[in-house]
């Protein structure tokens, strides 16, 4: 019963696997192994070797053959066989070991491993024997007692490997063996994990990696454990064996290694052999004799290295890997019976070596040419060929290995790259390319772990969209993933969805390399002069500034020969023609420049490309043999290199032209490859002969086949003269049947397929193609990435986005949008970022105004719509400075959820409504805001309530005009959803912050405001346009006053706008109320911040004089509100005349309002008030103004009162300027005439107030001119002033107030006496007071006699019929003063006069006809009188019946009293 015990134990690797990987775990830890302390430390080591001696004796006696030796010595010398001595010999020794006179590190391992090593060589034992001594070694071997130092280690571990790799037992059962195959494989697999595995040399390397592989392939046959722990155990050892190449050197070997991979022979290589014997079968793993084992073989024939393992052992173990990926072919074995098929089982076992190599050696590759130049050809060809493998475990490992060769060695694997993409992932991925769909899965799956890497896309983009050479990777990628996310008349899948996870991946990748470098501003590139374009370089490659234009520069390049191609293919001549416009061919054509556009140009009509080439012209002639100088046939078969020419073009038909091109061939190849050929005229008729060959074989209308004898027989003696090797024909005869040379490239087929030539070729161009650019996280091209395929990608996220049903693919896509739309915000793509925002509002089903019985209901049950409402905000909130004509489509979602009543209170708010909504200082009510939301319009259907929660209470509100239902649990909770939604969209944000924005995305929201308003209609509108009107004005002019200091980008377009309003209207509406209402508000806003623009705010306040009157009329009271508001906070602001005469318009029109007057005339005294807000601007202004206050009617007598008190107090603000332009001295003169053009102005309106129906109001008119007239000394009057102050002003009004005594009613004109009197009072205290200037004057006289002349008529003036007795009285007396003042002034006094009339006389012949006596009064002497009467006589001058005398002052008397 012992056996199945030992068996069970000997079988159980994965049990005993943790103690090899982790010593410490095991009972004697290498520390305690080697030291060979104190303490009981080496007894149990000791205790341990002697516990396995015993095992294996134990094992031997229950062995019929050795337990007879042990009975019967008869026919034997010695008692015991040499096995059994030599371990009872270390039984007897080992306690011996490891103390201080003798510590394991210096004992021999040989001596406690060559007992076992010997069982385990020796042929005459049976598999439970060796399985035994094979767990004995590798107990040795895990306890890590075989310390490298100690003497003796090399030859220890070799030997291990030497006895274990040709290891011989008997064969007894099947289970036995694969036991004893398991245990082979653990010591082997123990012994390159040991610390001694580094004394290993090359050549045992190889032997441990030979011999675990045919375990591999002999357990094909055995049991599935065995199969499946030698599989294991491979990958481990190739793990071991490459993890090691971080430590290897740079691969200096000393010797010239050349890898040779064995043939595999299905009898003897990799099986087990059998043999028959006496006593059954043997078995045996490998034997060093085998010739067809792993090895590396040196010039010298010597095969096996002494060396410690390194890179030569790894060159030769990876190509044997890779060998094996060609395994089927060089065995020719068909499927065995083992569960995975054949075809697929032994490639997936090497892909999976290869990939774990890789993987842990692939940092180190790039150090190691040799173990590189492996990878770049062999390994790479083979996995383009199993990458197009059917099945999907193979090209899911493939890829993994290309994924891997990626991250390591992308920067060697440039050209390989592109061809798998091309070639493989982009076939694969397309089902119209014949692909399964678990082939289309698994290449799609590559592709999106590609896209996850952060530089991968770009990488593509600079290495092969940027050069001239390659296919445009990064373009065809981004459209694959584009067109194989959109679910064409089909539900969305989850390749749908894969394609969308690597598009977005690449999506979010730029998004997240924006926060890495600062934007660029990209400089258009262009060519100024024509340098030979396949041959730009880099001028500095270290530096990402010149690498990124270098980059960008062969992309402009690429783009312009693709477009270079398009014009030849419709006319050569014009394609040509272009190039040389835009400087990519020389001005006067050269055949170099022209074969390398048609060699390095993609998408050229090869029919075209042929017909040029084979073209007799000579230019022509030159171009193609430059063409054929672009090759390179060096060391090339014939057909390799045929084929690979005529790939380029299409052989055109006619034979001369195929002449012309074939010899060009055949001169290029004779050049570069004579090989056994002796002239170019040989390989021409060899390459004619090879056409003919491949059009008989290939052309289905050719019958009868040549054959090999009859194409060897057609080229006889065409090499100068003599035959050419059958070998060599025979060969191309072979090659070219069974590869056709396509020479009518086919168009349009889809992805070339990689041909063994194609494969030569591409090798020789990796050597001479640029280096490759490997990107940073600086998002330095993706500017031009992204408009590549910024179109297709918005468009495949949002039909996804539409098609989807689940949550996690919305979130998904919405991570798209929002990383779009960060790309696009930083790249200044606006355009872009528009169609994402049109999408997105499509989405959110705010657009459809379909009817829906609940539309907020069905907005809350559909998360699709909620989760585009919010990215949509979001994006406009975090991105709106690069939205332009989205703003639109943004403005028609918020007009909706207006409409429905769900947009927050204060969306249309400005920065500082809060602090900006004082108590009107007249009433002490509020001022009406323009901004209200509360505002119920005048006409038509109020809105609904304002405010979220406005809505929801409506929702919930059963006092409703209809009875209705209670809302269901559903409908609040989708009510809830819907609100909650709103909240995040934060809306309000994108008008209360829109002081952020930039100027072309703020100007584009004020347009799209304006043009969401619609344009105002004469008459009646509908209550639900009108209510999108006001809302619409509501938000421009928030966002107005929230742009204060840009105003000058905005007025314009909201001046237009609300002009429109005011002009179209003609009754009272809420629209024009919001219009005149915030014009207001903005004016009284922006006026302390804009000076500069004060005139331009206030000129727009004449839109309100234009309104219509019965529109004026309903605001006027509240305008007059808003216009003092804007005077008394910002009259320091108000600068030009032309601004205060829009005022003081707003103001004066108010005077005859009876609402409006009183707060009018307070902003009047506000400005007019001591003066403080007057100025040389708004002074005539502003007693015009006050004139039509205290000429209306409207309020009581006192207002009147005081409007002419201003008006008279305003004097001291002219005498107050004219004393500060004394002062001032320079243009004095120019000032002072403005301040008497003013007060004359003042003095003027007064006159006319003189004139008022009401007494009180009369009376104090004239008191108040009589101020200004009296008062006016300060101002420094000129004698015109004077002249123009008494004639047009007093004795005009002397006329008028005379006029309308005589000729008007009573009832009209109350006591007209009394004003007489004043006026009389006025004229006679003007005079006196203005004498001592008016004396001076040369028309005095006539001043004098004017004054003279209007007493005499107010003597002669009746009222109610009769003279009145108070001016009788009254004139008389003021007329005695004036003449005693004049006395005793000295101006009216008796003179001598020699000639013509004098003062003194005319003054007595206007004063006798008023009061004769007074002439006695103020002279005594009666002569005075008779001699005037004398003079007169002697004149000859008549009296008049007034008493004045003709002459020159009578005339001029005679016109005053006139006047």
């Amino acid at each position: 019963m012992g056996r199945p015990r030992l068996q069970n134990s000997a079988i159980n690797p994965i049990e005993e696997e943790p103690a090899a990987e982790s010593p410490d775990a095991a009972a004697f830890t290498p520390a305690t192994g080697v030291g060979g302390g104190g303490g009981g430390h080496h007894a149990a080591l000791a205790c341990m070797i002697n516990s396995e001696v015993s095992a294996v004796l134990a094992v031997m006696r229950r062995n019929v053959r050795w337990g007879g030796r042990y009975a019967s010595a008869a026919d034997d010398h010695h008692l015991e066989h040499s096995l059994v001595q030599s371990l009872k010999s270390l039984r007897r020794q080992v306690f011996s070991w490891g103390d201080d006179r003798r510590p394991w590190c210096t004992v021999d391992p040989s001596a406690y491993l060559r007992p076992f090593l010997d069982v385990i060589r020796s042929d005459e034992t049976g598999a439970p024997i060796t399985g035994v001594a094979l767990s004995s070694v590798y107990k040795i071997l895990t306890v890590d007692l075989l310390d490298p130092g100690a003497p003796g280690a090399e030859a220890a571990v070799h030997a291990v490997v030497d006895a274990v790799t040709s290891c011989r037992f008997e064969v007894t059962d099947p289970a036995s063996e694969e036991a004893v195959l398991m245990k082979i494989l653990q010591v082997l697999l123990a012994c390159m994990r040991s610390r001694a595995s580094v004394l290993l040399s090359n050549q045992h390397v190889c032997t441990i990696v030979n011999t675990c592989f045919r375990v591999v392939h002999q357990a094909g046959t055995k049991g599935e454990l065995l199969q499946r722990f030698s599989r294991h155990t491979m990958h481990e050892l190739i793990r071991c064996i490459f993890s090691h190449l971080l430590d290897v050197g740079d691969g200096t070997e000393p010797l010239c290694i050349k890898s040779e991979i064995g043939g595999v022979d299905k009898d003897q290589a990799f099986g087990i052999k059998q043999v028959e014997n006496g006593n059954g079968s043997s078995g045996t793993v490998t034997g060093a004799g085998d010739d067809n084992a792993l090895g590396v073989e040196v010039p010298n024939g010597v095969r096996i290295m002494v060396e410690p393992y390194g890179i030569p052992c790894m060159v030769e173990i990876f190509h044997f890997l890779c060998s094996l990926l060609n395994i089927v072919e060089q065995i020719g074995l068909s499927p065995r019976s083992n569960t995975i098929a054949f075809d697929e089982d032994v490639p997936l076992f090497a892909l999976g070596l290869i990939n774990s190599a890789i993987e842990l050696g692939g940092p180190s590759v790039h150090e190691h040419p040799k173990l590189l130049a492996l990878i770049q050809d062999e390994l790479f060809q083979n996995l383009m060929q199993f990458g197009l493998s059917m099945s999907p475990l193979i090209l899911s490992m493939v890829c993994s290995i290309v994924l891997n060769l990626y991250h390591h060695l992308r920067t060697e694997l440039k050209l390989q790259l592109e061809a798998f993409f091309s070639c493989v992932i982009l076939r694969l991925a397309q089902s119209r390319y014949g692909a399964s769909y678990h082939q289309q899965e698994v290449a799609m799956e590559a592709l999106v772990d590609f896209c996850r890497q952060k530089t991968f896309m770009p990488e593509m983009y600079a290495n092969f969209d940027c050069d001239i050479t390659c296919s445009n990777v990064f373009e065809d990628l981004a459209n694959l993933l584009s067109k194989s996310a959109f679910p064409v008349n089909c539900p969305l899948s989850s390749m749908h969805v894969l394609a969308l996870d690597g598009l977005i991946a690449v999506i979010q990748g730029m998004a997240e390399r924006i926060g890495n470098a600062p934007p660029r501003s990209e400089e258009p590139v262009k060519l100024k002069e024509y340098t030979p374009f396949w041959a730009v370089k880099c001028e500095n490659c270290s530096d990402p500034d010149h690498l990124v234009k270098f980059v960008r520069h062969r992309k402009y390049i690429k783009r312009r020969l693709m477009i270079g191609a398009d014009h030849f293919n419709r006319d050569p001549k014009k394609g040509l023609e272009f190039l040389q416009g835009t400087h990519l061919l020389p001005e006067k054509l050269d055949p170099q420049s022209v074969a390398c556009f048609f060699r390095y140009t993609a998408g050229l009509d090869k029919n075209l490309v042929g017909d040029f080439l084979g073209n007799h012209d000579e230019f022509c002639v030159q171009v193609l043999h430059e063409f054929a100088g672009t090759f390179d046939f060096q060391d090339m078969n014939l057909d390799t290199a045929l084929r690979l020419f005529l790939e380029t073009f299409r052989l055109p038909g006619e034979s001369q032209k195929i002449q012309r091109v074939l010899e060009a061939f055949s001169e290029r190849y004779f050049e570069q490859s004579p090989q056994i050929l002796v002239n170019k005229d040989a390989a021409l008729l060899l390459s004619y002969s090879l056409i003919m060959l491949n059009t008989d074989q290939h052309n289905v209308q050719v019958k009868k086949k040549m054959t090999e004898e009859d194409f060897i027989r057609n080229n006889r003696h065409i090499n100068d003269g003599h035959d050419l090797p059958r070998e060599f024909l025979s060969e191309l005869y072979h090659s070219i049947c069974r590869n056709e040379i396509r020479t009518i490239p086919d168009q349009g087929v889809g992805f070339l397929e990689m041909s063994p030539s194609r494969w030569i070729d591409l090798m020789r161009k990796s050597k001479k193609t640029s280096s490759y650019i490997v990107c940073d996280s600086r998002p330095y091209l993706d500017h031009d990435m992204f408009a590549i395929m910024s179109g297709p990608t918005i468009a495949a996220i949002s039909v996804v986005f539409d098609y989807a049903e689940h949550e996690e693919v919305f979130l998904t896509c919405v991570d798209g949008f929002l990383a779009v739309a960060k790309i696009c915000a930083f790249h200044h793509l606006e355009d872009v970022l528009d169609d994402l925002v049109v999408s997105l509002c499509k989405f959110t089903t705010l657009l459809n105004t379909s009817l829906v019985e609940e539309p907020v209901t069905a907005f809350g049950d559909d998360t699709k719509a909620r989760l585009a409402a919010e990215t949509v905000f979001n994006i406009a909130n975090r991105y709106g400075d690069h939205i332009r004509t989205g703003w639109r489509n943004i403005l028609d979602c918020i007009l909706r959820l207006h409409k429905l009543g769900l947009l927050p209170a204060r969306v249309a708010s400005d920065a500082s409504d809060d602090s900006e909504l004082p108590l009107d200082p007249i009433h002490g009510k509020p001022a009406p805001s323009s901004l209200s939301t509360s505002h119920v319009p005048a006409m038509g259907t109020p809105r609904r309530s304002s405010g979220l929660m406005g809505r929801f209470s409506q929702l919930l509100s059963l006092d409703t005009e209809e009875p209705r239902s209670q809302p269901t649990e559903q409908q609040l909770a989708a009510h809830q959803r819907t609100l909650q939604t709103i909240q995040k969209c934060h809306i309000e944000s994108i008008f209360t912050e829109s002081k952020f924005l930039q100027a072309d995305s703020l100007l584009h929201l004020a347009r799209a405001l304006i043009w969401a308003a619609g344009r105002p209609q004469k008459g009646t509108s509908s209550p639900d346009d009108e209510d999108t009107a006001v809302f619409c004005l509501e938000l421009l002019i928030a966002i107005t006053l929230n742009n204060r200091d840009r105003i000058v980008l905005l007025w314009q377009g909201v001046y237009e706008h609300i002009a429109n309003i005011v002009q179209s209207t003609v009754m009272p509406c809420a629209l024009v109320e919001k219009a005149v209402f915030g014009l207001l508000r903005i004016c009284q806003r922006l006026l302390p911040y804009k000076e500069n623009l004060a005139d331009e705010l206030l000129r727009s306040l004449q839109l309100v004089l234009k309104l219509d009157a019965r529109v004026a009329d309903a605001y006027c009271e509240n305008i007059t509100q808003e216009v003092t508001r804007l005077v008394k906070a910002n009259a320091t602001h108000i600068k030009s005349q032309m601004g205060w005469r829009t005022i003081t318009s707003l103001l004066s029109i108010t005077a005859r309002h009876p609402e409006a007057s009183e707060v009018g005339f307070e902003a009047l005294v506000f400005i007019m008030s001591d003066g403080a807000q007057l100025s040389p601007a708004n002074y005539i202004l502003c007693v015009e103004a006050s004139r039509q206050f205290a000429e209306s009617r409207v309020g009581l007598t006192d207002r009147s009162v005081r409007a002419l008190d201003l008006m008279a107090e305003s004097l001291n603000s002219l005498v107050l300027w004219s004393r500060e332009t004394r002062e001032a001295g320079k243009d004095a003169e120019r000032i002072s005439e403005g301040i008497r053009e003013m007060w004359l102005r003042l003095v003027q309106a007064l006159r006319k107030v003189c004139l008022d129906q009401r007494e009180e109001v009369r009376n104090h008119a004239l008191l108040s001119l009589q101020r200004c007239l009296i008062g006016a000394e300060g101002i420094f009057l000129s004698s015109s002033s004077w002249i123009q102050a008494f004639d047009p002003v007093i004795f005009t009004m002397m006329d008028d107030l005379l006029e309308i005594a005589q000729n008007h009613s009573q009832k009209d004109y109350r006591n007209m006496e009394g004003t007489l009197l004043h006026a009389m009072k006025l004229l006679s205290k003007v005079f006196l007071h203005l004498l001592p200037e008016l004396y001076g004057l040369s028309t005095f006289c006539k001043l004098w006699l004017g004054v003279l002349s209007w007493m005499e008529k107010y003597m002669k003036v009746k009222v109610r019929g009769k003279r009145s007795e108070k001016l009788q009285e009254l004139i008389p007396e003021l007329l005695k003063n004036t003449l005693l003042v004049m006395k005793a002034r000295g101006i009216l006094a008796k003179k001598s006069t020699i000639g013509g009339d004098s003062l003194w006389e005319l003054t007595w012949l206007h004063v006798n006809n008023i009061a004769p006596s007074l002439q006695s009064e103020v002279f005594a002497g009666q002569e005075l009188v008779q001699e005037v009467h004398a003079k007169q006589r002697e004149c000859g001058t008549p009296l008049q019946p007034d008493g004045s005398s003709s002459g020159s002052l009578a005339e001029a008397s005679a016109g005053q009293s006139g006047g």
